[in-house]
This record gives C-alpha cells, sequence and structure tokens, in this order.
C-alpha cells in the first residue's frame, strides 16, 4: 500500500517584510497564491525511512533527514509513537530553489501522505501546527488557495479570490538561497526604519473581484531589491516578460524564479514564447492559480 498526495507551487503577490526579529526571523505579510505547477510525495512502507527523487533539477534536492519531507515524517511519527519507516519519493516539478515553495510543498505533501499511511488521525489543526514548525512557507502548502501569512508567514487568514489568474514563470539559471536574500535585505536596510509589513488593500481587493489589470497595479515584493543586488542579471528577464506583454512582473518570493502576470491564457502563452526565445532564463512554465493545496490522489 501507498499514498500519493499533490501539492502545488506558490506565488508571492505582495511579500511585505519587517524589520528581523530577536530570533532572527522578519515579520511579514505575505499574499500566498498556490498555482498549478505540482510535486507529488508517494509514502509507502519500507524497513526505514529513505527519501528518493526524480524530476527536473532532482540532483539538487537532498536526500537525508535535512529534506523537508523527511523532517515532516519524523515529526509526525514522534507526535503519534510511530516508527518512522517510510520510503518517501518525491516527483518533482515544482523549480527547486526558485521561491515557489518547492521544498515546503514536499514537507507538507510528506506529512498528509504520512497521516493517511499511518492511519494517525491528526487534525488540520495538529497537521498545521507541525507545518509551523517545519517552515514559514509549509502551512500554505498545506492549505493552498489563497491566503494572507503574517507573523514569519505561518499564521494564515484565508482569501477570497473571485477569479482565475493566469501566470509565467521564468526559471534562472542558478538558485538563491532563501537566508541569503533576507541577509541582503537587512544590508540593504541598514540605517533606515523598516516600516510595519501590512497587506495591501488593493491586493487583497484585486484577488477578491478577480481583476488582473487592478492585480497587476498593486502586486510588490519587498525581497526583489535584495534578489536583484546578489542576481543582476534577473533584470533582464523582468524587462524581457514587460516587453512580451505582461501586465505585471516580478520576483517570485526570495527568488530566482521570475513571476508575471498575464491577462488569459493566450497572453500567457505569447509570454512565454517571447521568455524563451530571449536567452535570460533556462526555462519557462505557465500556470494558474488559485489552485488546492495539498490532496490525495
Amino acid at each position: 500500500m501507498s499514498v500519493t498526495v499533490r501539492v502545488p507551487a506558490k506565488v508571492n503577490v505582495q511579500l511585505a517584510v519587517g524589520a528581523a526579529r530577536p530570533d532572527g526571523f522578519h515579520e511579514l505579510a505575505n499574499v500566498f497564491l498556490a498555482v498549478g505547477l505540482y510535486d507529488e510525495v508517494t509514502a509507502a512502507p519500507a524497513g526505514e525511512l529513505r527519501v528518493t527523487c526524480a524530476g527536473p533539477d532532482a540532483e539538487q534536492v537532498p536526500l537525508d533527514r535535512t529534506n523537508l519531507a523527511a523532517r515532516a515524517a519524523l515529526a509526525l511519527a514522534e507526535r503519534h509513537g510511530v516508527e518512522p519507516a517510510v520510503h518517501l519519493h518525491i516527483a518533482k516539478d515544482i523549480p527547486v530553489a526558485g521561491g515557489m515553495a518547492g521544498g515546503s510543498a514536499d514537507g507538507a505533501a510528506a506529512l498528509v501522505a504520512c497521516d493517511a499511511l499511518w492511519g494517525t488521525g491528526a487534525s488540520r489543526d495538529e497537521l498545521l501546527d507541525i507545518c509551523a514548525e517545519l517552515g514559514s512557507d509549509v502551512p500554505f502548502s498545506l492549505v493552498g488557495g489563497a491566503a494572507l501569512g503574517t507573523g514569519r508567514g505561518e499564521m494564515l487568514t484565508p482569501l477570497e479570490v473571485g477569479g482565475t489568474f493566469h501566470w509565467v514563470f521564468a526559471l534562472a539559471r542558478r538558485g538563491l538561497s532563501t537566508p541569503a536574500v533576507f541577509r541582503e535585505f537587512d544590508r540593504l536596510a541598514e540605517g533606515r526604519d523598516v516600516p510595519e509589513p501590512v497587506a495591501s488593500p488593493d491586493v487583497l481587493a484585486a484577488l477578491a473581484k478577480g481583476d488582473c489589470d487592478a492585480l497587476a497595479l498593486a502586486v510588490s515584493n519587498d525581497l526583489q531589491p535584495a534578489a536583484l543586488s546578489l542576481f543582476p542579471e534577473l533584470s533582464d528577464t523582468l524587462a524581457a516578460g514587460r516587453a512580451a506583454g505582461a501586465l505585471a512582473a516580478l520576483v517570485s518570493g526570495s527568488g530566482p524564479t521570475t513571476a508575471f502576470l498575464a491577462s488569459d491564457a493566450g497572453s500567457a502563452a505569447e509570454v512565454a514564447a517571447v521568455l524563451r526565445a530571449s536567452g535570460t532564463c533556462r526555462a519557462v512554465r505557465t500556470a494558474e492559480g488559485p489552485v488546492a493545496g495539498a490532496t490525495v490522489v
């Protein structure tokens, strides 16, 4: 017997970042939208905990106990007194180290898969507690849809979305470390007051109405200057997407994936074709959102 869980990537339509907290994290107002690029995690009985991975950039995924999928299995097993004897196989399609929560998605998927495989019967609240222990983006990977994340991103408020949004994602030729981007944010912010992060009323209203033109005017990412400082070539990718007719262009989360909002599926395909031909990125994907979070298939 095995259990397979499908889990989506995310794009941040707003990422407002406050000053560093005493614990090293930053207060955030993080507006998440789950989009239709998916990893699948399959949990099957095994003699001991092991992780395997296949798919694009699979060689970059750690297969030891630092992998969030492994950590999720260990956390659930410890809470319920279960032996974590499970083989977790990750079928990877979310970009690795791309600012789209691929590792977080695998953690959420492994948690749901192991809960089903072991019959632990964990409540939704318990699963979300474990997710929050694993990482700031993991709770959203569990719930999907659209949500405002506060605290360090782990405290979620579901958001209404009145339509489908069409996105193009340009994958960069190398990764960016999330901690390094936050350190660069802190360096760039030195000597100035960093305002408290708050959700943009314009972003929330545009999502609720399903209005892509209004959302395009409102999207923002406070980490973008730091990501561009560490990876200046991303400016060329952003410019190519804008020139191709994207309504908005921004770095996704901590990067280095760049995200482009399009008015409809046809426009998204056109932007994707221009980006592929631009020589500014290694691959291009299109996806729609919102979509559901971690789901047994």
